[in-house]
């Protein structure tokens, strides 16, 4: 018998691993679904995974904005911050949901509606944020430069 020093298949990727999310109402279209994972794999950022569960799983690529989206500056309205638990916006976490095409480069991210975080407790929510007319809810992920 022949002991091979490495193994001819790669390793199988790491359990990715996940930070809990509760949704209180839900999302948007998606009230049903009020508890949820964020998760990533190494070789996909900037890209994670947003996997709901409810009365049947559903998964969203998001981005974390920061240092991919310039000028980037959501603001909550005091409701919004009032019901995650928000005081400081370093208590908060911001995620966009990406919508992919067929063509990746015309796959666009919405800056109207993200995720916001409570980056203690866990609680999440989707919110429209407050100076949404600067922003577009289907704006391009690559740009010509």
């Amino acid at each position: 018998m022949k002991v091979l020093a490495e193994s001819p298949l790669p390793p199988a990727p790491a359990a990715p691993t996940a930070f809990d999310l509760a949704f209180p109402n839900g999302i948007v279209g998606f009230p049903d679904h009020r508890r949820g994972e964020i998760f990533h794999f190494a070789d996909q950022l900037p890209f994670q995974w947003l996997r709901l569960h409810g009365p049947s799983p559903l998964h969203f690529v998001i981005i974390d904005p920061s240092g991919i989206i310039p000028d980037y500056a959501p603001e909550l309205f005091d409701d919004d911050a009032g019901a995650l638990g928000i005081t400081d916006s370093a208590d908060a976490l911001v995620f966009n949901i990406v919508t992919v095409r067929e063509q990746s480069s015309l796959a666009t991210v919405n800056l109207v509606g993200p995720i916001v975080v409570n980056r203690h407790t866990g609680v999440a929510r989707q919110v429209v944020v407050a100076n949404h007319a600067q922003y577009d809810a289907r704006h391009p992920l690559v740009t010509a430069s």
